[in-house]
């Protein structure tokens, strides 16, 4: 907390903590006072790195290296410590002119994560939309062969989901046409949600219909008119920005983030479960043990939400803990907000 430091504490702490996300090496006393304006000797920066070390804000790799920021460090830093740079026109220019007036959702998710990535040179994320909340546009089944179906479900922000199913029978165009022409009207207008949770109460009048595709439809409620799949939901880019961070020099480092990148459902699992957690200022920040996922416990996430009509989704990033916070942060800010406005 706070409290507990002085005002030089807190000098130093700053110090230490801008350093190693500049060099990404311990930080020693004797660099300290020559490089920081401190006004403090050798001796004075050791004993304040004593302190804060017994604190829990720094620890170090072997006895005789210098100092790095703990996760204590880095959250007192972003708290309370840090400032914001201000984001670059003419990055905020780029970011305006790649995402304004791509009108497919998808690939306005797609060139994001990518835009995210390059500019921030770390791992983007973007989540698509949950659908749940989106309201139905237009429903539409195809029969593509005799035994099978393909359900096109369309809502009112523009996001697609097209759902195979196996059905043993031909249905002849005209009662087809009939089937589609009653499920719109019954179902257009609510969304997802209320259309899963009210399906049968909607068409229960019909449900014994003699093609049996109504029964198909009832007994696959959830799977018809749930959210996207984990792997269809996210969008990620920017492998080859982290592994060139000095953290990735090792095989085992280099494995870890493999793994963490083709495990998506970790990766949607903290997204969604810090969704909601996202502060008025519309960033969420977790640092290193703050995620309860072991596998992303050396890293860092700053994550937003942006709305894509009645839709809302996440964007972030995921890189090294010590990253460019006060960079960072108003860039994926930026970013979320350019696509709010895009629609």
């Amino acid at each position: 907390m706070s409290e507990q430091l002085t005002d030089r504490q807190k000098e130093v702490l700053k110090y230490i903590v801008q350093t190693f996300i500049l060099t990404a090496t311990p930080v020693g006393s004797r660099f300290l006072s020559k490089r920081a304006e401190l006004g403090l000797s050798p001796a004075s920066i050791r004993n304040v790195m004593a302190d804060l070390e017994e604190l829990g804000y720094l620890t170090h790799p072997h006895v005789s290296a210098g100092r790095i920021p703990t996760d204590k460090a880095y959250r007192f830093y972003v708290d309370a410590l840090m400032e914001f740079c201000k984001l670059p026109e003419y990055e905020q220019e780029t970011i305006y002119k790649e995402i304004k007036g791509i009108s497919d959702t998808e690939e306005l998710l797609q060139e994001t994560a990518k835009l995210l990535s390059r500019i921030s040179k770390q791992l983007s994320i973007v989540s698509s939309p949950h659908l749940q909340t989106g309201t139905l546009k237009r429903i539409e089944i195809i029969q593509i062969s005799t035994i099978k179906i393909l359900v096109i479900l369309t809502v009112e922000s523009g996001l697609v989901k097209t759902i195979t199913m196996e059905f043993n029978s031909e249905i002849p165009k005209e009662k087809l046409e009939n089937i589609n022409r009653f499920l719109n009207e019954r179902l257009c207008g609510l969304t997802l949600k209320e259309i899963r949770d009210t399906f049968y109460d909607r068409i229960k009048d019909i449900k014994d219909e003699e093609t049996g595709l109504i029964r198909l439809f009832v007994g696959n409620t959830d799977k018809l008119f749930s959210d996207f799949s984990s792997r269809e939901r996210l969008h990620i880019s920017g492998a080859k920005n982290i592994l060139f961070q000095p953290e990735f020099e090792s095989p085992e480092q280099v494995r870890s983030i493999i793994e963490l990148i083709d495990n998506e459902d970790i990766i949607i699992h903290v997204l969604d479960k810090h969704e909601d957690k996202i502060t008025s200022e519309g960033i969420t920040i977790l640092i290193g043990s703050e995620n309860d996922i072991e596998k992303l416990q050396n890293y860092s996430l700053i994550i937003s939400s942006y709305k894509i009509g009645e839709t809302k989704g996440t964007i972030g990033v995921i890189g090294p803990k010590r990253m460019e916070y006060n960079r960072l942060i108003p860039l994926v800010s930026c970013v979320a907000e350019v696509i709010s406005l895009n629609n």
